[in-house]
C-alpha cells in the first residue's frame, strides 16, 4: 500500500483529500502545519507528499528546501498543492527543490489531482 503525506492547513481540504485517497486504498499521513509535515515526511518516509505552501509554523518552500538537505529527502516525490500563483521568488525556489508538480488548487478537479498522484507514483 503507498503512503501519501498531506501537508495542509486547511482542515476542510485535507480531510477530503485524506478521505478521497483512503478510499483509493492508499495509506494517508496528515499533517496540519509545516514543521509536523517535515517531521512526519522524514519519519515515514512516504512514497508521495501533497504539499501546501502557505502554512503555520513552516511555511512550505522552507518544508520543501529541508527536506532537499537530508539523505532520503533529496528524491522524495513532492507534489506542491496550493492555491498561490507561482512567483518569480517561488520558480526560482521551485527549479531548485524540483517537486514532481506544481499545481493551483483552484485550477485542478479533484479527478484530474488523483489521475496526476497516480502518475506521479507510477
Amino acid at each position: 500500500m503507498k503512503k501519501i503525506l498531506i501537508v495542509e492547513d486547511e482542515i476542510a481540504f485535507l480531510k477530503l483529500m485524506s478521505d478521497q485517497l483512503t478510499g483509493e486504498g492508499y495509506s494517508v499521513i496528515k499533517a496540519d502545519d509545516g514543521k509536523k509535515g517535515l517531521d512526519e515526511a522524514k519519519s515515514q518516509h512516504p512514497d508521495l507528499i501533497l504539499l501546501d505552501l502557505k502554512l503555520p509554523i513552516m511555511d512550505g518552500l522552507t518544508v520543501l528546501d529541508e527536506l532537499r538537505k537530508d539523505e532520503w529527502g533529496k528524491h522524495a516525490k513532492v507534489i506542491v498543492l496550493t492555491n498561490l500563483e507561482p512567483d518569480k521568488e517561488i520558480l526560482d525556489k521551485m527549479l531548485v527543490s524540483k517537486p514532481a508538480l506544481y499545481l493551483v488548487k483552484s485550477n485542478i478537479k479533484l479527478s484530474e489531482l488523483k489521475e496526476k498522484i497516480l502518475n506521479v507514483l507510477l
